[in-house]
């Protein structure tokens, strides 16, 4: 059977064997067929990824109401903690799993005034 019409990366290109993973050797040979092939068999294994973060100039919000405008930039839900750098009792939090299941949450807390940051395991 012949698979050169339909080359598909990490295959053999004339038996359609998956391919074995390329050595230092910078070839590769089909366990099926026993043909060798240079790294271009595998195509292009080079991916590119954009992580778009949020950054504090975007989260002002179009909508005006009763709150403040640094309740507005927070990062998150407000709640009474006293910042212990300025003094602020008001701060942004956010929690992640960081410890196993079976440990307690990690809540992040920001100053909604001067954007300092302290975590908790809680």
């Amino acid at each position: 059977m012949d698979f050169n019409s339909s080359i598909t990366p990490g295959f053999c290109p004339e038996c359609g064997s998956i391919l074995p993973l390329l050595r230092m050797s910078g070839s590769v040979t089909c366990y099926n067929c026993h043909k060798s092939y240079n790294e271009a068999v595998f195509g292009t294994m080079e991916v590119e990824y954009t992580i778009h973060f949020n950054s504090y100039e975007n989260k002002k919000s179009a909508q005006h109401d009763n709150r403040n405008a640094a309740e507005e930039e927070s990062d998150g839900p407000i709640v009474s903690r006293r910042c212990p750098k300025c003094g602020n009792d008001k701060m942004s939090y956010a929690t992640l799993q960081l410890r196993s299941a079976d440990e307690g949450q990690t809540v992040f807390f920001t100053c909604i005034k001067c954007k300092f940051k302290e975590s908790e395991n809680s």
